[in-house]
């Protein structure tokens, strides 16, 4: 994997960082994205990990360093924004779309307060997300956006 963004941390932010995570009073998350600058560090000091090196340093599976916050974000935000960013990283603000519209959130609740199919005593998640597809009310829907969407309205499945 090639680093697009080179980690050179100054002494200071290095002091900084080694007294966070010796402290042990901050957020796991930014304990360990302490710790995977302290790892990425190229500069005169610091050991200058690969990824991998650290995801087993860290003792946490690459899946998790590579694909949720990876070692390149954490790099990248502090190359680009300063050490506050990489550590406590600030949720997306841009709004997501609601998954079902008004009249699909209807048929959801029509469907969740009709009788169950034959065989059944009662509606679950997954087969209400199943027949809202049978249904074309929807192409494809998570059972879980189906609970979410029934926690919202006061309908009662029983």
């Amino acid at each position: 994997m090639v680093k697009r963004s080179i980690v050179r941390l100054p002494a200071e932010e290095r002091r900084l960082l080694t007294d966070l995570i010796s402290s042990g009073k901050t957020a796991a998350r930014a304990q360990t994205h302490a710790r995977i600058l302290l790892k990425a560090d190229a500069g005169a000091d610091g050991p200058a990990w690969v990824d991998r090196a650290i995801a087993a340093a860290l003792d946490t599976s690459l899946r998790t360093v590579e694909r949720v916050r990876t070692v390149e974000r954490v790099r990248t935000a502090w190359v680009t924004a300063g050490l506050d960013a990489a550590l406590y990283p600030q949720r997306s603000s841009v709004p997501r779309p609601r998954k079902l519209d008004g009249q699909q959130q209807a048929h959801l609740i029509a469907l969740a307060c009709s009788a169950p199919p034959v065989g059944r005593t009662r509606w679950t998640l997954r087969l209400l997300s199943e027949r809202l597809v049978q249904l074309e009310v929807v192409e494809s829907i998570a059972p879980e956006t189906v609970r979410l969407a029934l926690k919202q309205t006061n309908a009662s499945r029983g």
